[in-house]
């Protein structure tokens, strides 16, 4: 190679480097599509940074969706992975679908059915039910969860044919409500709803009797919608599990500021994905701001301990200049770093 090649190469290797896009540190809302899992999506993100000649990054996701639901999936981009683990203990809200009729042993299309009942609620009994769903409740969660029985998969275990027996757990249904439409036995109220979808036991009563509603959840972290609407059913004397789940929030994330995959891709290869990246700081909504001054900015990233701090004790996002430096616990004007971020 010539001296006048050389220099071009590496004239027209720093134009590249220099027309690169920044690494980004936020969170892309992805609208999950039917189908696929939460870890395909992060593979898809991922593939979609590299394409687009993004600086590499840890991409994760903010809980778990599984295949057969849709909507709301938070994933962290670089220094957002470090509150990841936040946005599982946040509460979601869900529009779920219980189909009347047969229990099937994973609680949803997917699973073998397992018991009938030729019985359907109306719906006065079903507004009537409701409220004992609704505050503080201990549900069992499906044996085909992700939840570890003695080390190993509870879904692997029932899909080897083993019998899964869980513990109860605590958790809070903040409210649910009725969700239109409703598809009644010889009728539909609302839209959308197609009243000739074959059921497992058709109702014999006639009109007025429910085959499916649609629901909404506001619910705590470690909610099971399966495990709700398998007990909304047993509650009303018949059997029922979820044959439509969509997480229309999740924490501050909602579907307004969701993509499809589509458009991730597209924004990708345009180069402009930066401007669908919500801040780091959108996770944190709930928490208060705590700005700094550039010496103890520089002391929190060192690890170090801030005294005489006149802040409320809890945490707060420190910040320096609205740059995001650390998570930290303020307690009695003592500052801690909880999470710290290199931005």
């Amino acid at each position: 190679m010539t001296a006048m090649s050389r220099c071009a190469a590496s004239i027209s290797w720093k134009r590249s480097v220099a027309d690169a896009p920044d690494a980004l540190h936020g969170w892309i809302v992805i609208d999950k599509p039917l189908g696929m899992g939460s870890t395909n999506v992060v593979s898809w993100v991922k593939r979609a940074l590299r394409e687009g000649g993004y600086a590499k990054v840890k991409v994760g996701h903010g809980g778990t969706l599984d295949p057969l639901a849709t909507g709301i999936l938070p994933v962290a981009l670089g220094e957002a992975t470090k509150l990841a683990g936040r946005m599982l203990d946040a509460s979601k809200v869900y529009d779920f679908t219980i189909t009347f009729g047969a229990q099937t042993d994973s609680l949803d299309l997917e699973g073998q059915v397992i018991a009938q009942s030729d019985v359907r609620p109306t719906l006065a009994e079903i507004e009537a039910k409701l409220p004992e769903f609704t505050g503080p409740i201990t549900q069992i969660p499906p044996a085909f969860s992700a939840l570890k029985v003695d080390g190993k998969r509870a879904y692997d275990l029932a899909r080897a044919g083993e019998d899964v027996v869980l513990a109860g757990r605590d958790v809070v249904i903040h409210s649910l409500q009725i969700h239109e439409p409703l598809s009644f036995r010889g009728g539909v109220v609302g839209a959308g709803v197609n009243v000739d979808r074959p059921h497992p036991n058709p109702s014999p009563e006639g009109e007025g009797l429910i085959e499916e509603i649609t629901l909404t959840a506001y619910v705590s972290k470690g909610t099971y919608i399966r495990s709700l609407a398998r007990d909304i059913a047993l509650a009303l004397g018949t059997f029922g599990h979820v044959t439509m789940l969509r997480r229309v929030q999740a924490g501050p994330f909602g579907l307004e500021g969701a993509i499809s995959l589509d458009k991730l891709d597209e924004n990708a290869k345009a180069r402009t994905l930066g401007e669908l990246v919500l801040p780091l700081r959108t996770a944190l909504d709930d928490i208060p701001a705590l700005a700094l001054e550039a010496g103890q900015a520089a002391a929190l990233r060192q690890g170090r301990v801030l005294s005489g701090v006149a802040a409320p004790d809890g945490l707060h996002l420190a910040t320096l200049a609205e740059v995001p430096v650390a998570l930290v616990d303020v307690q009695q004007g003592t500052v801690t770093v909880e999470r710290g971020f290199n931005l």
